[in-house]
């Protein structure tokens, strides 16, 4: 059986040859960084500081604090002007894992998140899970129903295809806290990692990607049925996975999972 030299490897993944051997973690330095600024943001007076109020909070340099602000997905608390609604008591608190651990390969921490779509008048929701480590998202689903269902099923929608990974985590909402999602995923061996409440930064990855998917997806109204707009959901995470650069990985997430399987098999050569 004939062995593909590194070149041709590099050539079968699109990219350059020295790219396998570069395996890109996030730098001690950055984690470090990061815990500090999500310290400040988590004070009374420092919630929705930007990166300048940030930076001089900490005394760094402007640029630093921005790059890893963007790096990370951290953004500074906004206040919508929403009614607010006393939240009920949850059973069990569950602890940060991300401020304790850094994603160092692939499988090794999910994000899940969901979002709204507005339609004609009609609430569509969007739940994903991202893998940390490839930035790939590995499961979504769409539902015009916001239940706990929807992001259970986008979790088995990741299933499919990925080994389980070692942390699943996600903000405190009541979907993400209900009781069969729980099991199952303490049935599986998988810890539970948790945002504190009202620190969305926490869960920045799943922000930073809506962001962009929205802005890429366009007006949803645009479509003639919600079986369009379904459709373009899909594809659009596709595209997101596939296509479009990753400005953090400098290449596609599918690009950069496959850079990664092609170098972990060179360490092994």
């Amino acid at each position: 059986m004939d062995v593909l030299t590194k070149s041709a490897r590099a050539r079968l993944v699109g990219c350059a040859r020295a790219t396998l051997y570069y395996r890109p973690t996030m730098e001690a330095k950055d984690a470090s960084l990061r815990r500090d600024i999500e310290a400040v943001l988590r004070t009374r007076a420092g919630r929705s500081y930007g990166y300048r109020r940030i930076a001089r909070a900490l005394d760094i340099n402007e640029k630093r604090a921005r790059r890893v602000m963007r790096k990370f997905g951290i953004k500074p608390f906004r206040r919508r002007g929403r009614k607010y609604r006393r939240a009920k008591p949850q059973d069990e608190i569950y602890p940060n894992l991300l401020q304790l651990v850094t994603p160092s390969y692939e499988g090794y921490v999910w994000a899940a998140d969901f979002t709204h779509l507005s339609y004609q008048g009609r609430d569509v929701c969007v739940a994903t899970v991202i893998d940390l480590y490839t930035r790939r998202v590995v499961g979504a689903m769409v539902s015009t129903k916001h239940t706990a269902q929807i992001v259970m099923q986008a979790f088995c929608n990741a299933l499919l295809g990925n080994s389980r990974p070692a942390i699943f985590h996600s903000d405190n909402g009541v979907e993400y806290h209900a009781k069969a999602l729980r099991a199952f995923l303490v049935s599986l061996g998988i810890a539970i990692s948790r945002s504190k409440k009202g620190c969305p930064w926490e869960n920045g990855y799943q922000e930073s990607f809506y962001d962009k998917f929205k802005v890429d997806l366009g007006d949803p109204n645009r479509f003639h049925s919600l079986g369009e707009l379904t459709a373009a959901v899909y594809e659009t995470i596709h595209v997101y996975n596939t296509e479009r650069i990753h400005s953090a990985l400098k290449m596609t997430p599918a690009q950069f999972a496959l850079a990664n399987a092609v170098a972990t098999l060179n360490s092994t050569d």
